[in-house]
């Protein structure tokens, strides 16, 4: 594959609202792109801290539900409702993929290479956060759409009794994704002038 072949899927990875519970490729190849992501993303020391839980079907309505119960005893009454429209529309997509550091592999390498005990935390997340992005394009390059949500620690507990999760691994993102309804929104750029510098060339 060349650059520009793989930049064209890149670009093509965006964030979609309107998801139907649909999906154009089979569940076995779902879990297929979350293990090829899980085996081949880099990690500092080769640590592999990231974890990956998918929930489809009645699970993934089953969260949604967790998170809409969590978020209604939170929010004002009166913000409510566009709240519960936001998250049905979480709901009304095909599955959820939720995303974890496990803090015991993070705790190990700090006490295995002390030098650089306070960097592992931010290099697990950094990991973590590649790998959420393959997947995500992996997905985005099979049909789906995606958008990515971050709703912790409102529903860590739960989730963690109900999916049988290791105390050790702590959420950080849950991929929503589906077959889309409608287009993603307009995306702008800042000046890439001011974000990248060149000297030597």
């Amino acid at each position: 594959m060349s650059s520009q072949a793989f930049y064209d899927i890149v670009k093509n990875r965006r964030t979609i609202y309107p998801l139907k519970k649909e999906s154009l490729i089979s569940d076995e190849k779902i879990q297929e792109i979350i293990t090829q992501a899980l085996l081949h993303v880099p990690s500092s020391f080769n640590s592999q801290s990231t974890r990956a839980v998918l929930l489809l079907k009645d699970e993934h309505d089953k969260f949604w539900d967790f998170v809409k119960t969590a978020i209604k005893a939170v929010v004002p009454a009166e913000q409510w409702a566009k709240s519960e429209e936001r998250l049905n529309g979480f709901r009304g997509a095909y599955g959820s993929i939720l995303f974890f550091e496990d803090r015991a592999v993070v705790s190990g390498m700090q006490e295995k290479f002390p030098l650089y005990a306070d960097r592992f935390p931010n290099w697990a997340t950094q990991s973590d956060a590649i790998t959420q992005f393959t997947i995500w394009t992996a997905l985005e390059s099979e049909g789906l759409g995606a958008n990515l949500q971050h709703y912790s620690p409102l529903i860590d507990a739960q989730v963690a009794s109900t999916w049988n999760v290791p105390k050790t691994w702590e959420l950080n993102a849950q991929l929503v994704f589906g077959t889309p309804s409608g287009p993603p929104g307009e995306k702008t750029f800042q000046s890439v002038e001011e974000r990248f510098k060149v000297y030597g060339a």
